[in-house]
């Protein structure tokens, strides 16, 4: 298994989205797995200092998969700029078997 075969894919959306976005993320982008974890965001947007309750979805996806994960997540998010991060896994200092079961969860 290489290094680059499995990606996170970590968006932060509305919480009232985020049960319906993990379950198609699931469906829709063959994702193994989506965590969703209550944040609350600070940031700066239109010169303004802005706070918000969001959930942090962060989707486990072969790398084959991934930008179909990218656009679907673009497609449904409420965001004029929606956060949408590719992070690779390093295979070589993970969990081995749980990263042979993210890729038998993603194929096809």
């Amino acid at each position: 298994m290489s290094q680059s075969e499995i990606v996170l894919v970590l968006s932060n959306v509305p919480a009232e989205q985020a049960e319906s976005m993990a379950s198609a993320l699931i469906k829709e982008c063959k994702a193994a797995c989506v965590n969703l974890s209550p944040i609350r965001s600070v940031y700066r947007w239109n010169n303004e200092i802005c706070i918000d309750q969001e959930v942090t979805l962060v989707a486990k996806v072969s790398k084959a998969h991934s930008e179909r994960c990218v656009q679907f997540i673009k497609s449904l998010h409420p965001y004029e700029l929606p956060e949408i991060l590719v992070i690779p896994v390093d295979a070589q200092r993970s969990y081995g078997p749980y990263l042979e079961w993210v890729l038998s969860e993603t194929q096809g």
